[in-house]
């Protein structure tokens, strides 16, 4: 029996899962989700006690402090979540024998480079999220030897606060928007990365390691809003803005397109291209209301 754990069971990614494994494993999978109130992963002796009374095989880490702005004035309590408690669920696979999976980000780069990242670059963060990231990634190769670290980008889906959800609230209430233009990424289905981190915990040969994941393609912030809105067909007066006029308290990588090479040969993946996959989960959006 696989008794996998799941992390920030309340989140978008959690809830993702949930949906794909619900109607698509055997009896021989058993998944448990968590939240900070039935498991917080902060505290090393609540974490190892939960391993070995549930007998894990499989750890999905999901759990992490994302408010990417609110990040820069809260660093503790961000290095407790996303550093912390990714070495607390390290040190727990380690002693049980488990298999962590450790959802990363694209913000652990910097964005200087104009090549797309693979596994092997080198990550220099540019705020507290990326650089508690990336400690959180070093905290699992330290504790834990055999791992595997996925990094996704600009991840959204029908599920609790995104920038799809946003975009759509805010072109509902307002007749004009201004959305940056000048960082450029991919966006990422929620429920395509719940798909692959599944088929990672049924495979049984994949080589341990960094992985990059996200949807096929490029986009910039507006392209993504442009998407929602004419997906949605919903009336707005889009602009583009540049990141200068729309100042944050964290810098954004300008570019940070993930390499997925490594995955799709792994896996032998065929992966869907971003606007494909925000199609559907528009359409679930609108089945839903």
């Amino acid at each position: 029996m696989k008794n996998v754990l799941v992390t920030g069971g309340k989140g978008q990614l959690a809830t993702c899962i949930k949906d794909i494994v619900k109607d698509n494993l055997d009896n021989n999978c058993n998944f448990i989700y968590v939240d900070i109130d039935e498991l917080d992963i902060t505290k090393a002796g609540k974490v190892n006690t939960f391993f070995k009374n549930n007998n894990i095989t499989h750890c999905i880490n999901c759990a992490a402090y994302t408010a990417v702005d609110d990040a820069e004035s809260n660093e503790s309590l961000v290095e407790a979540v996303n550093v912390t408690g990714a070495k607390n669920l390290a040190i727990a696979c380690s002693d049980s024998g488990a298999i962590l999976i450790q959802i990363s980000t694209d913000f652990v780069f910097n964005g200087k480079q104009t090549s797309f990242y693979d596994e092997e670059d080198l990550e220099n963060p540019l705020g507290v999220y990326g650089l508690t990231k990336l400690n959180g990634e070093k905290a699992v190769f330290k504790y834990l030897k055999e791992n595997f670290i996925i990094r996704t980008s600009w991840l959204y889906s029908e599920y609790n606060h995104n920038f799809l959800k946003t975009m759509l609230r805010l072109g509902r209430e307002r007749d004009k928007l201004g959305v940056v233009c000048d960082q450029i990424g991919t966006p990422t289905y929620a429920s395509d990365l719940a798909i692959i981190i599944v088929k990672v915990i049924m495979e049984e040969n994949l080589p341990y390691g960094i992985y990059h994941y996200s949807n096929e393609g490029v986009a910039s912030w507006y392209d993504f809003a442009k998407a929602i809105f004419e997906e949605s067909k919903i009336q707005v007066d889009l602009s583009p803005i540049k990141s200068e006029a729309y100042p944050t308290p964290a810098e954004r990588p300008k570019f940070s397109v993930l390499d997925k090479s490594k995955i799709k040969k792994e896996l032998k993946l065929e992966i869907p291209y971003w606007r494909d996959s925000l199609k559907k989960c528009i359409l679930k959006i609108n089945d839903n209301d």
